[in-house]
């Protein structure tokens, strides 16, 4: 049996929309991505200095949700979990754009917590399929906040979310307290792993590091290799930095801090190594979107 299903992500940084087919095979189901599409709306640079997100901003979300509510009538989705994160979480006029989205275009947002952030990017289970010897350290970096998941000898250890994001960072919006707390946090939680933390990283930045990188797929980054990019990047203002490495403004203005991010986690948990399978919170959705349609095909 196979079902299309959809998940729309508004985060601080863009709004993305995923399409994938899942296929039951044998009681086991196969997940395969049909379509992405990304929008850098990026709510985060009103919020995290205005505290709501702005009209112009609002017209935004609502242009691209109805482009999103007619891609998943041309792709003929059978079901949808829109969610959104950090910024609507702080935005004080979240309540009224959310009711706004329901009547005007027929999509349900639920703003979930940091926490099930976190929970909904470990629903990938990429840990699983990696040898036992190591424990794992998922690293998620948005532009308002990371979300760490520790998995270690098949159990899930901890998950947390830290309002430390990329562009919070750009905008001097995290404290030195709030870096504290994430490092003695990560250090008293990992502690009796020492030496066998390996990192998964996922988010659009290191994603598109580990392409600059060419690397083969399955394979890994060292913690020296980000120090180099970090060093590298950092040296370059936004426009060479757009023109160096092609990347777009609102990717180039933030990978320095997301580097910064995932470097720190990294040193803070002893790890060495980091793979970017290029998952994310949108494939979390789709895994628990259908986890509870088959729970509740089986209570019928």
């Amino acid at each position: 049996m196979k079902i299309r299903l959809a998940a729309i992500d508004i985060g601080s940084n863009a709004a993305r929309l995923l399409i994938s087919d899942v296929t039951d095979n044998y009681g086991k189901p196969e997940f395969n991505k049909i379509n992405l599409v990304r929008v850098p709306l990026r709510l985060g640079f009103d919020v995290f200095e205005q505290k709501e997100i702005s009209p112009e901003k609002v017209d935004m979300l609502l242009h691209t949700l109805k482009a999103y509510k007619h891609l998943l009538e041309a792709y003929e989705v059978d079901f949808t979990k829109a969610a959104a994160t950090s910024a609507m979480r702080d935005a004080t006029n979240a309540a009224d754009i959310i009711r706004r989205v329901k009547e005007e275009i027929g999509i349900e947002i639920e703003i979930i917590s940091g926490g099930s952030e976190a929970s909904l990017i470990y629903e990938n289970h990429v840990a699983e399929n990696m040898d036992k010897e190591h424990a794992y350290l998922y690293i998620d970096v948005g532009g308002g906040s990371t979300e760490l998941t520790f998995f270690a000898g098949n159990n899930l250890l901890f998950s947390s979310s830290f309002n430390i994001g990329t562009i919070r960072l750009l905008k001097n919006q995290v404290t030195v307290a709030q870096w504290d707390g994430m490092k003695e946090y990560i250090r008293r939680e990992t502690r009796n792993h020492v030496d066998r933390v390996v990192a998964i990283g996922s988010g659009g930045n290191i994603n598109k590091i580990f392409s600059i990188s060419k690397r083969k797929e399955g394979k890994s980054l060292h913690i020296d290799l980000l120090k180099d990019y970090y060093k590298e990047f950092s040296s370059f203002n936004l426009e060479d930095r757009m023109r160096l490495y092609k990347l777009r403004e609102d990717r180039a203005d933030v990978i320095v801090p997301a580097l910064q991010i995932y470097i720190n986690a990294m040193r803070w948990a002893s790890a060495q190594e980091i793979y970017v399978p290029k998952i994310g919170l949108a494939d979390g959705l789709i895994q628990h979107l259908y986890a509870d349609l088959r729970r509740k095909a089986s209570e019928v």
